[in-house]
């Protein structure tokens, strides 16, 4: 029976090689094995995910793992994978897990004796376009610093590498030499084998009914066969993900959808394919192609996807769908044009089978937010194979160490909510997101589906004034403003890598910060209240920020709440409202994450409490020298520094509305202050605001003027600048950080012992000197950087600066390690230096600034005596 199972071995003695190997149920067994009564963690799903999952956690010596699956192993999407292994992807975190997964699936065969279909081919990833190609070039420099081998080549080595390419319509391409191809079904089953040879327990024809949850944590898994206790509980179903997710007795979201996807088999060719042929991605075309049984096999991610499987569960098993071949037809001519010799080859099939997608085609990772010990790896938009094997790994670590061993933020599951969780947004959004999978997507690009589902009061009013929108976690956010009389129409369509057309709005939206007073709705910021009858909410907050909380009340602290390595986990204003209660404003998308973070560090104490009051509050930020002059008027009350210092938060009247909380900080550096309105009264403030600004040039300004002034101040921003992996010392924060106290505070160990040490690496400034804006690419982030032309780091963000006409980059530098030991930063190595920024593979000369700086701006003023620095200084 074991080996009917595991139907690929090639003899019985493979089996017996596993000393552990336990009986795995099927449904014809006439005495099926019996389920184990309790385990340590239980997986769901027997694809690819999951034996992954259970393998690297039996590496780090995990015991008691049981995996179920409801079919047999390999039987859903792994079964009808293209079998490509990229490292051709959007973000850094997914290439470094196809790379470990690349090299993982290479050594299987010789740890199992199951052969994988490991060919090495490498693949060309083609470009009929400037654009593309420009794409690619970005890619190639990406890669680099991640110590993956690329090669941007010209159309001419594609025709060498490739017989049957016709390169006519070409620019170039890039090469991944160690890109590859497995079977899919094979490399599952080495990894099953594996994971039972270190005493993994697999059962199949086994369905989870759902997930027992006792007080907030996992305590078990109910299936048709019995129940087991657990205290882990991994859900890699796949397609069934979100079904099996709604199913446990606490609702889990776990936010994807199926859409259909087809690919084309041929038979042999006239003169067979070699199997290391490289594999081609002509993203332009829309389709991939790589070498099968001497022909080819070719799918792609079409413009007008079908999704499926919407009204709930699917099938037991994946089957090949039927066959639909005049929505094929528009990758079967790109395929002819991209090959035109195999217009004569003969057609073996056409495969349709389910793949699931996220709502922002990134895979879904980590600890669910309400229930602890509930774990999800799904979701991997057509990617399964290339992320399985390092998001395993990743998976495994996070549930062995409480984190993984990089930042998977950009996955976390904790980046959405359940407002993404409907099934009508799902469905319209990944008929959205199976096309970008290959689309073009210059920099700023937007979603264009499940829009305005969160919007401020204030949405409407601006959307008439000229606003922009961008979303973040679902809410809508103004990007700039168009001016009356502007083409609005080329606005939209505005996409490109070079100088885009919102460059001279967002300049103005700058200038009237810098000069008058602008008004910026900043209502999507996370917005929690935390209170207690005694001092239970200063403790737990003492706890787990860096900064010290214990100040007078009214005072505004800025605040990094960090994990135990010292990072941030999030990176805060906290406003103490009064003795015993506190106003948290946290990142736009820290919504689900900071609020999971703070409850899994709260005491059971009933007489402390946390409420997410996001909704509660309409967010306007008033920047400039003239909206002390503002607030004046609608108040009655001076707001000069001398009665309103920084960093101050007062309830006030503003026009007609009273319980206005206004804070003197504006969350870039310029002078202003940040009103927090009682929703109803927002419409009211707001207009109130505006009618008495005209006198002072009042207008309105988006968040790309916001990032302009945040980082031409040298203002790290969570997400993008900081994560779990950076320390305040890191990014010249220790005078946020309370080493003076005798608190204990999450990360305190570890920032001592770095600060003994000296850090590793240092968060920069870089200032963009012979660089054309007009002319050349910009840097948007993720930019190589080098000292001395040697790599030594990367960019976070970048901004152009309308006070210094200059691009600048923020982003973090290390000095090369010595014999194997990372090196100390020092102010030496990062002043000396000659720095460059590489901009898809052309570099230009930068100026390097270490936070806290105070030159930069006095040598722009002499450098340009025309221009008034003084307002830019805040004086």
């Amino acid at each position: 029976k074991n080996y009917k199972v595991f139907s690929s071995a090639t003899s019985l003695d493979r089996l017996v090689l596993w000393g552990s190997v336990r009986l795995l149920a099927t449904a014809q067994d006439s005495h099926p094995t019996p389920l184990p009564s309790q385990a340590r963690v239980v997986i769901c799903g027997g694809g690819i995910v999951g034996t992954s999952v259970a393998y690297h956690l039996a590496k780090l010596g995990w015991t008691e793992i049981v995996l179920l699956e409801q079919g047999r192993l390999g039987a859903g999407t792994t079964r009808l994978s293209a079998g490509i292994v990229s490292v051709a992807k959007p973000i850094a975190i997914e290439s470094q897990m196809a790379d470990y997964s690349n090299a993982l699936y290479e050594r299987l065969e010789e740890e199992t004796g199951v052969k994988t279909g490991f060919v090495r081919t490498g693949s060309l990833c083609l470009a009929q376009n400037q654009d593309r190609f420009i794409s690619l070039k970005r890619l190639a420099s990406r890669l680099k610093v991640l110590g993956i081998a690329c090669d941007v080549v010209k159309p001419k080595d594609v025709a060498k590498l490739h017989p049957l390419v016709n390169i006519h319509d070409l620019v170039g391409a890039l090469h991944l030499p160690r890109d590859a191809v497995v079977s899919a079904p094979d490399v599952n089953h080495a990894l099953a084998m594996a994971a039972v040879g270190h005493g993994v327990q697999i059962y199949e024809r086994t369905s989870v009914n759902h997930v027992l949850v006792e007080k907030g944590h996992v305590t078990g898994v109910e299936t048709e066969r019995g129940t087991i206790e657990c205290e882990y509980f991994v859900n890699c179903a796949g397609q069934w993900a979100y079904e099996l997710g709604q199913s446990s007795e606490v609702k889990v979201s776990v936010p994807l959808h199926g859409c259909e996807h087809f690919y084309l088999l041929t038979k042999p060719l006239q003169e067979p394919l070699p199997p290391n042929t490289p594999v081609v991605m002509d993203m332009d075309g829309r389709i991939y192609v790589r070498a099968w049984q001497g022909g080819v096999l070719s799918g792609g991610f079409e413009k007008n996807p079908k999704p499926i499987f919407t009204e709930g569960r699917n099938q037991l098993e994946i089957q090949n769908m039927q066959e639909d071949w005049d929505h094929f037809e528009p990758m079967l001519s790109a395929l002819l044009r991209r090959m035109p010799s195999l217009e004569s080859c003969e057609i073996h099939q056409l495969v349709n089978c389910p793949e699931s997608f996220t709502p922002d085609m990134r895979c879904l990772m980590g600890e669910t937010p309400g229930v602890h010990g509930y774990f999800v790896l799904a979701g991997m938009n057509s990617s399964g194979l290339s992320f399985a094997g390092g998001a395993g790994k990743y998976l495994a670590e996070w549930m062995t160490y409480g984190y993984p061993s990089a930042n998977v933020w950009p996955l976390d599951i904790k980046r959405f909510g359940n407002l993404q969780s409907s099934r009508t947004f799902l469905r319209h959004r990944v008929m959205e997101v199976m096309p970008l999978l290959y689309e073009l997507k210059v920099p700023r690009w937007d979603f264009q589906t499940g829009r305005q589902l969160r919007t401020s009061p204030l949405y409407d009013r601006l959307d008439t004034q000229g606003a922009r929108w961008m979303e973040k976690h679902g809410f809508e956010r103004a990007k700039y403003f168009v001016p009356a009389g502007k083409d609005l129409l080329a606005l939209d369509q505005s996409k490109t890598f070079y100088k885009p057309d919102w460059f001279d709005i967002v300049g103005a939206e700058v200038k009237c910060c810098k000069e008058a007073v602008c008004v910026i709705d900043m209502s999507s910021f996370t917005k929690f209240e935390l209170t207690s009858s005694g001092d239970q909410a200063l403790e737990l907050l003492q706890r787990l920020c860096a900064n010290d909380l214990d100040v007078p009340v009214g005072h505004i602290v800025h605040t990094g709440m960090l994990n135990e390595r010292g990072g941030y986990e999030n990176d805060c204003s906290v406003v103490r409202l009064s003795k015993n209660s506190f106003f948290i404003i946290s990142p736009t998308d820290q919504q689900v994450h900071c609020w999971s973070w703070i409850k899994r560090h709260m005491p059971s104490d009933t007489q402390l409490h946390l409420e997410d009051v996001s909704w509660k509050f309409t967010a306007l930020n008033l920047i400039g020298p003239r909206a002390m002059d503002v607030l004046s008027e609608l108040s009655y009350v001076s707001m000069t520094p001398e009665h309103f210092p920084s960093l101050f938060c007062k309830e006030m009247s503003v026009g007609y509305a009273n319980g206005i909380r206004v804070m003197s900080m504006t969350h870039t550096g310029e002078p202003g202050f940040m009103l927090y309105i009682p929703i109803e009264y927002a419409l009211h403030v707001y207009n109130e605001v505006m009618a008495v600004g005209q006198k002072y040039g009042i207008r309105n300004a988006g968040y790309y003027a916001l990032r302009s002034l945040r980082i031409e101040k040298f203002f790290a921003f969570w997400g993008q600048d900081l994560e779990s992996f950076t320390t305040p010392l890191e990014c010249g924060r220790e005078f946020r950080v309370k080493f003076d106290k005798h608190t204990d505070f999450l990360g305190r160990a570890a920032l001592l012992q770095q600060r003994q040490e000296g850090v590793t690496r240092r968060f920069i400034m870089l200032v963009l000197e012979d660089h054309d804006t007009e002319l050349d690419l910009w840097p948007w982030w993720g930019e190589p950087i080098y000292r001395n032309r040697e790599l030594v780091g990367v960019t976070t963000s970048s901004a152009y600066s309308y006070t210094l006409e200059r691009h600048v980059c923020l982003g973090f530098v290390s000095p090369p390690s010595l014999d194997g030991t990372p090196a100390v930063v020092t102010p030496d190595f990062i002043n000396r230096g000659d720095y460059e920024v590489d901009i898809a593979g052309q570099r230009y000369p930068a100026k390097a600034k270490l936070y806290p700086f105070s030159s930069l701006f006095a040598q722009q003023r002499r450098r340009k005596d025309d221009m008034e620095l003084s307002n830019f200084q805040g004086k």
